[in-house]
């Protein structure tokens, strides 16, 4: 059983941090003791094979070097990472079979030296070419995830999302923002400031002109209301359970799609400031919430994905495919991934008979393809 104080407690700590990132250290010890882990980052990694870690618990510096400079482009759950949503989790099996999993160079030369079994891990964000995660380390004494991880990763995963998309907006750059109004002032996101009754007590400068349009959201007796009828109802709903507290608000209010023109994605984010280091920020404006109002891009598919999806392609055969596109030759791929050279012979055979093509060369065609907005 989860004890509820503790939850809200970690949660609250989490919102804090997304004002203060000096604190996602302790945070993210905190979620790997509740998790049940043993170590714990937040990153993000793109299809060029580079990464940053930006937020780590328990982790050596060199491991994480060794990682991001050498053993990044072996990790086998690299091209599958941008096949999962937004906030789905998963874990090494959810991949490959674990069997194949400890033939790869990826575990016998860094993994198993740092004393670890599995990796869970859920996609905070993601567009067609990066995703940013937030992922918990168990160790070889733990062993694999299981349920009862799974379940607890879920309770803090809408929240650690939550934190890190507004941290990422708001920089507070305290040194230069005399007060928060000042700091949300010069933010090209729109924020408002909010009562439990969705009264706007702040709006920036970016939140007055989105008022001024109207297209996605207005202000009716000062009251932030979103144009749109379903999103409307979700932002009430989050508003008034953040005056209970940060336990009590909860995944619907991680990213509130808006309505907009054509062509355009808006996403509301909310940020309790009902305790914490976030309720001074809150009092001088009897606010309970800040609302992040942001614009975000519908990018095209990660291409790899796009051919998996088209031609039906089972996780294996993607990740042969995703070896082809980074080295060359059947010997190569095969200890790239772990495997035989006949095992990579006999998925690449699988490929060519679902895709149609017959030659490595024009598979690399065919993928590529997908990854032009306009073929020609």
């Amino acid at each position: 059983m989860v004890d509820p104080e503790l939850l809200s407690l970690l949660i609250g700590n989490i919102y804090d941090a997304a004002l203060d990132s000096s604190l996602w250290a302790g945070v993210l010890e905190q979620a790997t003791q509740f998790i049940g882990g043993t170590a714990a980052g937040i990153y993000w990694k793109d299809i060029t094979v580079q990464g940053e870690l930006h937020y780590v618990y328990n982790v050596e510096p060199s491991s994480v070097d060794e990682y991001f400079s050498k053993y990044i482009r072996f990790d086998p759950s690299l091209t599958a990472q941008f096949f999962f949503k937004i906030g789905e989790i998963y874990n090494t099996t959810n991949v490959l079979p674990y069997s194949e999993f400890v033939e790869t160079t990826f575990y016998k030369e860094w993994v198993k030296p740092n004393g670890w079994a599995d990796h869970l891990a859920a996609t905070l964000d993601k567009t067609a070419t990066s995703f940013a995660q937030f992922g918990v380390f168990r160790s070889e004494r733990q062993g694999l995830a299981d349920d009862d991880m799974r379940q607890r990763m879920q309770l803090l995963v809408p929240h650690v999302r939550r934190a890190v998309l507004i941290g990422n907006v708001i920089d507070l750059q305290k040194e230069k923002a005399g007060s928060l109004s000042d700091a949300l002032n010069g933010l090209d996101a729109g924020v408002f400031l909010l009562d439990s009754q969705c009264h706007v007590a702040f709006s920036n400068m970016a939140a007055q002109a989105l008022l001024d349009d109207a297209t996605i959201l207005r202000a009716v007796n000062h009251t932030l209301i979103a144009v749109d009828p379903d999103a409307a109802q979700v932002l009430r709903d989050v508003i008034a359970a953040a005056s209970g507290g940060d336990g009590a608000v909860g995944a619907d209010g991680v990213a509130i799609p808006l309505s907009g023109k054509p062509g355009q994605n808006w996403v509301a984010d909310i940020l309790p400031l009902t305790s914490g280091a976030r309720r001074q920020a809150g009092a001088h404006h009897s606010a309970v919430a800040a609302v992040f109002v942001r614009k975000v891009s519908m990018a095209a598919r990660y291409p790899t994905e796009v051919a998996a999806r088209q031609f039906r392609l089972t996780p294996s055969e993607v990740r042969v495919l995703d070896a082809l596109l980074k080295v060359s030759g059947v010997p190569r791929i095969a200890e790239a991934l772990g495997i035989s050279e006949a095992t990579v012979k006999t998925h690449l055979q699988n490929i060519f008979g679902k895709t149609g093509v017959r030659r490595q060369a024009d598979l690399i065609k065919l993928v590529a393809a997908h990854a032009r907005p306009f073929p020609g």
